[in-house]
């Protein structure tokens, strides 16, 4: 067991934890002696006595207020809680060359990428906010993602929920300092495949960046836009953010950091 972030015992939320880089936040808690609460619409594969389940609808504000109340009266207490849940539907602004195609934005789009990615991680920090305060004690993670801070050719709409992730980030933490509460930000840049790159998915961004599929694929793999020459391991991201759960980042609130081994425009 990893014991040098001395979180053991303490309880954490993570919202969608049954896949991807909540998976791996989850496990890197468990592994370290915390009780993880894994708030997701779909069952983890995986079975961890250290993790507790609830079917949770992250868009919902009385089956998160229900959630975290239940969370409360059986462990007395909420020490964190992670905003990963998320979704991404690639689309364009305007597709020029056919008109209002499936791959073109909608309102509809806005929407539920909105609620998923945004109006969700509200109602969770509210409800886990209002323990937290009271405890006077306690962190706030959100995922954002490197595409929020540099922006993302057919992942306009996803950008922009993670910009408004970290604008939330920064407010809350001046908001929330005085009672000893924490709200960072964590963005992943190129990671490697959660299971979450469905095809689906990488047929309708390599349709907005008008390229294939397989040079969609390609790229994952090359290494030039990456000063690390690599992509990003899961367990890098749950790594952080047991750190920025724990203690030993007392005084680190109101920032996003970029996990993306130094890749930006430049």
């Amino acid at each position: 067991m990893n014991n040098w972030l001395n979180i053991e015992g303490r309880v954490y939320i993570v919202t969608g934890g049954s896949s991807g880089i909540g998976a791996a936040i989850i496990k890197e808690l468990a592994n370290a002696g915390s009780n993880v609460i894994d708030a997701d619409l779909n069952e983890p594969k995986e079975i961890n006595n250290d993790v507790t389940y609830y079917h949770t609808d992250v868009t919902n504000k009385e089956n998160i207020e229900e959630m975290v109340k239940n969370v409360v009266d059986k462990y007395g207490r909420i020490d964190g809680v992670v905003n990963n849940a998320g979704i991404n539907l690639p689309r364009l602004l305007v597709d020029a060359e056919k008109p209002e195609s499936q791959y073109e934005m909608t309102e509809d789009d806005w929407t539920k990428m909105f609620s998923i990615n945004v109006k969700s991680m509200m109602l969770m920090s509210q409800a886990v906010g209002r323990y937290l305060t009271k405890q006077k004690h306690g962190v706030i993670v959100n995922m954002s993602s490197e595409a929020g801070l540099e922006g993302s050719q057919g992942q306009s709409i996803y950008s922009a929920t993670k910009g408004a992730i970290n604008g939330f980030t920064r407010s809350w933490a001046k908001e929330l300092g005085k009672f000893n509460v924490r709200v960072v930000g964590v963005a992943p840049g190129i990671m490697e495949a959660t299971g979450l790159r469905t095809p689906t998915y990488e047929k309708a961004l390599a349709y907005t960046r008008n390229i294939t599929v397989d040079q969609l694929r390609a790229g994952y793999k090359s290494t030039t836009t990456t000063p690390m020459g690599r992509s990003g391991q899961l367990h890098e991201v749950a790594d952080l953010v047991a750190y920025l759960l724990s203690d030993k980042s007392s005084y680190i609130t109101g920032v996003t950091i970029n996990v993306a081994g130094g890749k930006s425009r430049g």
